[in-house]
């Protein structure tokens, strides 16, 4: 879908892009937006968006007294939305419209006809002066490009100050280091951003650079090898350049609607760095990048089952995302299973895996039956694979021993450099370090960690987005391989697989699903003497872990609580309260896990919290 939108886009480039939704809320939403905003974002087209659409939507909509509203949840940070990304990329006035799904059909369709037509018409005002704007906007671009300077962050709501300022440095060109070893994820990004219409090129000879700063180090001379990849900023591209290849994206605002992390170089674990000094590389334009070649299945690949959480719109949408990582870029073998098999003993399947989901709807469609039958598979040799709620489940039914616990953080989808066992043969091609996303995921213990969260203060340690309270994380473990019985446990406090983005940590899970290193080895067996007391501990770990679905997560002030606590009673809420990071963090239960424009309350908490002049350290919505 994206390929195909892109070239649409690619064709006719856009000054004016309407992402039109519907979402469980009153009123009908269009821009100005809340904050945070990407500094990237390029000026024409937030002036577009805040001065001339958005009044002449309002206009409309007042002349005809229909009902409306702007700003929170809805920001314009990650550059990874249907507004965002043709803003950034093609310095249009991206724009998302949201009208309430329960209204009358023909209520709905003639809002979103008048927000359009609005638009359509204000953008046709004085088109020559427009298409003058759109064109001055990429020379600027590659102006800032040529003299390395990057926008700086601003926020645009009353009373809010700047969190995080974008650094005063300056950076005139990326590098990719050309490894033999990851030439997929290389040839991908390089695809990716040629799609965006940028210059790549390759270095014909060995480059002295005096200030090269590789990702999540200080700057170093360096002499780049030949064959080196270089992307210059000095093109009109480069607000797009910079959003993708950044190490960091400087959030101006703490309170964001998605990610705050999606660098490409660090999901794809990928070598390589930035620099601000002016070079004159002897380089060639590479020819562009076609589809990818899927990794090569091995011949004595196991048979591999995939287990969906039933009833968890959470589940679904993980075990989605890794049948879209099998089917369409590994082209993996694997049979769907469903519980029924599980009860009768996983026949033929030699390695199961089980993705995130709400536990307990895991725990009752199992029943004892399909505990015992989980637990005696595993015994006979079978390999079970499991993350976040599938690793809840594998510590319930007891098959680790793994710990899980609070986390204590705020890191709402942030990149995380971690460390990994170098003697583990789930780190083949990986060496010992791999970007995650960690998105405020349990907190994760075990004597069977083969990768491990580094201290803040370590060298290893690496950080894109925002990340508060990483150094409760010191030493845990984010990947855990036990042996047990005959079989294999292996378990992740993160989603290796996180919206089948992150390549890097996916050849983690490619490694655990083809790796036969454990067969014929013996442990001790679930339900032994041996494993008992472990067992028993992880067991109790997993259950005192609050049952909220997936919970919308606010911090506000201590002062604030009492206001907060009123609030949520107000919508009936339930809630699980826990002071953290000098804050106190409510968590509040939403077991359908259903999304913020399902939530009958999500969508409109910030602004009734705002409204009662309450401060929020952060929140993260479902």
């Amino acid at each position: 879908e994206t390929d195909g939108k892109l070239q649409l886009l690619r064709k006719y480039p856009p000054m004016l892009y309407v992402d039109a939704h519907e979402f469980g809320s009153q009123n009908f939403l269009f821009p100005p937006t809340a904050d945070p905003e990407y500094h990237e974002t390029p000026d024409i087209a937030h002036d577009w968006i805040f001065d001339e659409y958005s009044p002449a939507i309002a206009t409309e909509f007042d002349r005809e007294g229909l009902h409306y509203h702007h700003g929170a949840p809805y920001d314009f940070f990650a550059s990874i939305f249907g507004d965002t990304v043709p803003t950034v990329g093609f310095h249009a006035a991206g724009m998302t419209f949201e009208k309430d799904t329960a209204d009358r059909t023909e209520d709905r369709v003639h809002q979103q006809f008048i927000a359009m037509w609005a638009s359509l018409f204000a953008g046709a005002t004085d088109a020559r002066q427009r298409v003058a704007d759109w064109h001055d906007s990429y020379v600027e671009a590659y102006q800032e490009g040529l003299a390395g300077t990057l926008e700086p962050n601003e926020v645009f709501e009353p009373k809010h100050t700047v969190f995080q300022q974008v650094p005063d440095q300056l950076v005139r060109s990326y590098f990719l280091l050309n490894d033999t070893n990851r030439q997929s994820e290389i040839q991908l990004l390089v695809r990716r951003l040629q799609r965006m219409d940028v210059d790549v090129y390759q270095l014909s000879h060995p480059l002295d650079v005096g200030d090269y700063h590789a990702y999540a180090e200080d700057g170093a001379p360096k002499t780049l090898p030949k064959g080196t990849y270089w992307i210059p900023m000095a093109q009109g591209q480069k607000h797009w350049i910079q959003a993708m290849l950044q190490e960091d994206s400087y959030i101006p605002y703490p309170v964001t609607y998605d990610v705050t992390a999606w660098s490409n170089p660090l999901l794809m674990n990928l070598r390589g760095g930035w620099t601000g000094d002016e070079l004159t590389p002897q380089a060639q334009l590479v020819d562009n990048v076609g589809a990818v070649d899927p990794p090569r299945v091995p011949a004595n690949l196991p048979s591999v089952g995939l287990f969906e959480i039933p009833n968890s719109s959470r589940g679904f949408e993980s075990a989605g995302q890794t049948r879209y990582l099998f089917d369409q870029v590994w082209h993996l073998p694997y049979s769907k299973v469903s519980t029924r098999e599980i009860v009768n003993g996983l026949r033929g399947i030699d390695v199961l895996v089980v993705p995130d989901g709400y536990t307990n709807y895991a725990l009752q469609a199992l029943g004892s039956k399909g505990k015992r039958a989980l637990r005696q598979w595993v015994n006979d040799g079978g390999r079970y694979i499991g993350w976040q709620g599938g690793t809840e489940v594998a510590a319930r039914v007891g098959l680790t021993t793994a710990k899980l616990g609070a986390s204590h953080t705020n890191a709402p989808g942030s990149l995380v450099r971690v460390a990994v066992d170098p003697a583990s043969p789930l780190a083949d091609g990986i060496g010992r370090s791999v970007w995650v996303m960690y998105s405020d995921d349990d907190k994760m213990t075990s004597s069977d960690a083969v990768g491990h969260f580094p201290d803040v203060s370590s060298p290893q340690f690496g950080v894109s987005g925002l990340a508060e309270g990483m150094g409760h994380l010191a030493g845990s473990a984010f990947m855990a391989d036990e042996a047990v019985g005959r079989g294999r446990t292996i378990v992740f406090s993160i989603d290796p697989n996180f919206r089948a983005w992150t390549q890097g940590t996916q050849r983690l899970l490619w490694n655990a699903i083809t790796d036969d290193s454990s067969a014929g080895n013996r442990a001790a067996t679930v339900g032994s003497l041996a494993r008992q007391e472990a067992v028993r501990s992880a067991r109790q770990a997993a259950a005192q872990l609050p049952q909220l679905g997936t919970p919308i997560r606010l911090g506000v002030s201590r002062a604030d609580a009492a206001v907060t606590a009123a609030l949520l009673r107000s919508h009936g809420a339930h809630w699980v309260r826990q002071r953290t990071l000098g804050a106190t963090e409510f968590l509040v239960a939403n077991r359908k896990d259903l999304s913020m424009e399902e939530h009958p309350f999500a969508a409109t908490l910030l602004v009734e919290l705002r409204a009662a002049g309450v401060q929020l350290r952060w929140a993260t919505m479902p």
